[in-house]
């Protein structure tokens, strides 16, 4: 759930949960863009965009899963980000690349693929001093670049990355605190289906979770992308890739553990 007044999301959360729960709930908001495609009136976020090559220092070598080069979807640029996100970005990595395996290969070949692995998605984090434009090999599939320009918003987890200790509810009336969000909140649940969005929190109408939980908390989002008919890309019926980090890693700037999740109808 997004929302561009944090005053009106605050108070959506009390009306509609109780002052207690309605002040949990709201406690989880995050700090988030919505990425659309840039304009004169709407200027790019430094370099981030979508498609186009990828901006890796020198040496950096393409990720791969088990030999198949994945296709370079995204960069963001954190320097033009991090004011919006404060203390949510704990370090400074510069630009930001997301590949996903996406192969230009017959289908014959695509099926054996692991779309779910844990090789599928990588991020690489490059010095914007240092970082070249570099093309995709083949038979990665490369998409025209879309610079984007960044909405600041506020940002609530769907009911299906709620956890029942996050909310206080009443046990007689709800099964757990996700069936309270989605009970109260289900009119402004999945509002960014459809939508490209950075950091705040993942847009989960598919009914599966897509953040984990570990010691340190709840993963960080990093980015979310819809099916885009005019970049050409598109991941089974209405598919959504996300691609998180735990809370832990992304504070030590270890980019290595972000992992990218595949959902659709």
């Amino acid at each position: 759930m997004e929302f561009d007044d944090p005053a009106v999301m605050r108070r959506l959360c009390g009306e509609r949960l109780g002052p207690e729960a309605g002040r949990q709930f709201a406690a989880l908001a995050r700090p988030g863009f919505r990425l659309v495609p840039a304009s004169q009136e709407a200027p790019a976020a430094g370099r981030s965009r979508l498609g186009g090559p990828a901006l890796l220092e020198p040496g950096t070598p393409w990720p791969e899963s088990t030999g198949v080069p994945l296709s370079l979807h995204a960069v963001l640029d954190t320097d033009a980000l991090a004011g919006w996100l404060g203390e949510r970005l704990p370090v400074r990595p510069g630009l930001l690349n997301f590949f996903y395996l996406d192969p230009d290969v017959p289908y014959e070949e695509y099926r054996e693929l692991d779309m779910y692995g844990p090789g599928a998605g990588r991020v690489v984090p490059a010095d914007p001093a240092r970082a070249v434009a570099v093309t995709a090999p083949e038979p990665a599939r490369r998409y025209p670049a879309r610079p984007v320009h960044a909405v600041e918003v506020t940002m609530l987890p769907d009911c299906w990355d709620v956890e029942d200790y996050d909310l206080t509810y009443d046990e007689d009336r709800h099964w757990g605190a996700p069936s309270l969000i989605l009970g109260e909140m289900d009119d402004l649940n999945g509002n960014t289906t459809g939508h490209h969005c950075a950091f705040g929190w993942p847009d989960t109408s598919y009914t599966v979770r897509v953040t984990t939980r570990d010691d340190d908390g709840p993963a960080v989002h990093l980015l979310q992308l819809a099916e885009d008919t005019d970049l050409g890309w598109g991941w089974g019926d209405a598919g959504t890739v996300y691609f998180t980090i735990p809370a832990g890693a992304l504070a030590a700037g270890d980019f290595g553990k972000a992992v990218a999740t595949g959902l659709c109808c």
